[in-house]
C-alpha cells in the first residue's frame, strides 16, 4: 500500500486488542466440568483460540465428545458470559495505539458480536471503533464476507483498508477480500507462521509508526 492511501483499519480483537486467554479458558473447563468431562491444561485451550466459538468448542470436547456439541455451546456461552471482563486485558501499548489515525475503525472477529462489544465497552476503547462485527453476525474469517461489508459501511475502498490480526486466518481473510493485512505478534501469533503478511509488527508502537507512514 502506499504513502497516503490508508483510509481505514481493521482490527482482529482476540491476540490483537486483548489477551482473553485466561477467562476463555475458564469458561471451557467450566463447561467441561458441567458436561462431566475431564478439565485441560490452560496452555492446551490457549491453541484453540482464534477461530471463533464453535471451533473452540469442538476441539475442547475432543474426537471423542464432539457430537456433544449442541449440548455444550449454550452452556459455554453461559459461563463465558460471567467471566469476559473477569481476567481479559487490553495488549500493553493498545490505547495509545488508537489514538493514531485513521479515525475510521472496526473490529472483524469470529468471537460473538455481543461478547466483542460488551468486552470493548467494558475496557472503555468501545468509542474507538465505528462497527464491531462478530463471527455470528457475516460469515466467519477466513470469509472475506465481513470484512467487504465493513469496508462498505466505512465507505472505503479494499486497497486503502488494513487488516490487522495475529492469525493465517486474518490472513486469507485480507488476501480473499483485496485488503493488505498486518501480522502482529504481541499475542497469539507466532512469526514465522505470519511471514507472508503484507507488513509484520511486534508492538503496538511499530504499528503506529506504520500507520503514520501509510497514511501520510
Amino acid at each position: 500500500m502506499p504513502a497516503g492511501a490508508l483510509q481505514a483499519v481493521v482490527y482482529d480483537l482476540d491476540g490483537t486488542l486483548i489477551d482473553s486467554r485466561d477467562d476463555l479458558a475458564d469458561s471451557v473447563n467450566a463447561m467441561l466440568a458441567r458436561l462431566g468431562l475431564p478439565q485441560r491444561d490452560a496452555p492446551i485451550l490457549h491453541g484453540f483460540i482464534g477461530e471463533g466459538a464453535e471451533r473452540l468448542i469442538r476441539r475442547s470436547l475432543g474426537p471423542a465428545h464432539e457430537g456433544r456439541y449442541s449440548e455444550a455451546a449454550p452452556v459455554w456461552r453461559e459461563e463465558y458470559g460471567k467471566r469476559l471482563l473477569a481476567k481479559t486485558r487490553l495488549y500493553p501499548g493498545t490505547p495509545e495505539l488508537l489514538r493514531h489515525a485513521p479515525t475510521a475503525r472496526a473490529v472483524l472477529t469470529n468471537k460473538p458480536g455481543g461478547f466483542a462489544r460488551e468486552i470493548l465497552a467494558g475496557l472503555r476503547v468501545s468509542d474507538a471503533f465505528r462497527f464491531v462485527v462478530g463471527g455470528d453476525e457475516a460469515p466467519r474469517k477466513p470469509a472475506p464476507d465481513g470484512l467487504l461489508r465493513i469496508c462498505r459501511d466505512l465507505g472505503v475502498l479494499p486497497a486503502r483498508t488494513l487488516l490487522v490480526g495475529d492469525s493465517a486466518v486474518d490472513l486469507a481473510t485480507g488476501k480473499a477480500a483485496g485488503v493488505a493485512v498486518c501480522a502482529v505478534t504481541w499475542g497469539l501469533g507466532e512469526r514465522a507462521a505470519l511471514a507472508t503478511a503484507d507488513y509484520l509488527c511486534d508492538t503496538p508502537s511499530e504499528l503506529g509508526e506504520l500507520l503514520g507512514r501509510l497514511g501520510t
